[in-house]
């Protein structure tokens, strides 16, 4: 299989990922609830996973929050700085993980910026529409498109007009580089199991202050206290954490600050590129330009769900329909019709990209 759906999930990772994930099952018990080696075995590899993510993340290891997944740090994210009634601006390329949780709260929401890989319009309609909001929640790269938001110019004006905001970077840690120290976010939300090529079930918030815990329980410190600890990370870490999928994650962000996210970037860049000037060729509309990530939409010769199973039968995994993010594509005008979306990771290879375009080569000869 040519797995092309890494804006899903990272399908192939680091082999000592998976021995890590294998070796916590056996040597883990739970951390912070004993003295004993196998609890402090967990508690050191919770530990040192917090580490390089602050390394890679350029923020201190307490501020790195351990999560369920991205939505799951978003929701904890905007419900600490969004109330009923409260104005928001996010941009028009948002993934349902923005926008449900906005709906649900009651926020009064403010759409800026449509205009596919163009910074200025982003920018320009961006800053008219900070004018009296209260927060501010924005991605870092499309999930449909790979459009790559001009996220530090849009963090700027955030700071300087002192909304607090949050950035979704589910498509971007492990891909480009992200530093709560640069941006200055409030909170910044990403999966582990992406670009971070550590297992599902993982995910983290970058948090720069206090934040609202979503869940209470259990922290394993001050128990004689009813109300949840006042410290980062313990505030936002009930209950028992993914210790398996914490120490697969520690290696992923290992290999990573090992590598550099800037080498991936430009393997998945080049990739996208390729592809996208392949499809062009074949005369398919393809969404490209000077901004963007490993990830690319085309509209095929027929229905996009019927050209993923016969790119599926052929070897070819990629996605197809609205990908969790109609407001994307009633940006870019997609919204009847989705898109097959193909999305590199950190091993995208010439060849990969040659069968691919050959297979659809083949989808284009069939209804000719």
């Amino acid at each position: 299989m040519i797995y092309l759906d890494y804006g899903a999930t990272s399908f192939h990772k680091p082999p000592q990922v998976y021995r890590a994930v294998q070796q916590a099952f056996r040597t883990c018990a739970n951390p912070g609830r004993g003295g004993y080696g196998a609890a402090m075995e967990a508690q050191n590899r919770i530990f040192h996973c917090r580490q390089e993510a602050a390394r890679l993340f350029s923020c201190n290891p307490e501020q790195v929050i351990f999560t369920s997944n991205c939505t799951h740090g978003l929701n904890i994210a905007i419900r600490s700085i969004v109330k009923a009634g409260s104005s928001v601006v996010i941009s028009g390329f948002e993934h349902n993980a923005v926008t449900r949780p906005l709906h649900a709260l009651g926020a009064q929401i403010n759409v800026a910026g449509r205009k596919l890989f163009d910074w200025d319009d982003t920018l320009n309609r961006f800053e008219d529409s900070l004018k009296g909001a209260d927060a501010a929640v924005f991605t870092h790269v499309s999930n449909v498109f790979g459009y790559i938001l001009p996220v530090e110019e849009m963090a700027a004006l955030c700071r300087d007009r002192g909304v607090p905001f949050v950035i979704d970077a589910a498509q971007s840690a492990g891909s480009l580089p992200v530093s709560l120290e640069k941006l200055g976010a409030d909170f910044i939300a990403m999966p582990g199991h992406k670009g971070l090529l550590g297992p599902q079930g993982t995910g983290i918030l970058l948090c720069k202050d206090q934040a609202q815990p979503l869940l209470y329980g259990g922290t394993g410190s001050e128990s004689i206290r009813q109300d949840m600890p006042d410290f980062l990370p313990d505030r936002l870490e009930a209950g028992t954490v993914n210790v398996p999928g914490i120490a697969g994650l520690c290696e992923g962000l290992k290999y990573l600050n090992c590598l550099g996210v800037e080498r991936i970037h430009k393997k998945e860049r080049l990739q996208t590129k390729r592809c996208a000037e392949a499809l062009q060729k074949l005369g398919m509309q393809v969404f490209a330009g000077e901004h963007q990530s490993g990830t690319l939409s085309f509209l095929p010769p027929m229905d996009c769900e019927e050209a993923a199973e016969k790119l599926a039968k052929m070897g070819i995994a990629v996605r197809a329909g609205l990908h969790c993010a109609p407001l994307a594509h009633e940006s870019a005008g997609t919204l009847e019709t989705g898109t097959v979306r193909v999305s590199f990771g950190f091993d995208a290879e010439n060849w990969h990209t040659d069968r691919f375009v050959q297979a659809a080569a083949k989808l284009r000869a069939n209804v000719m």
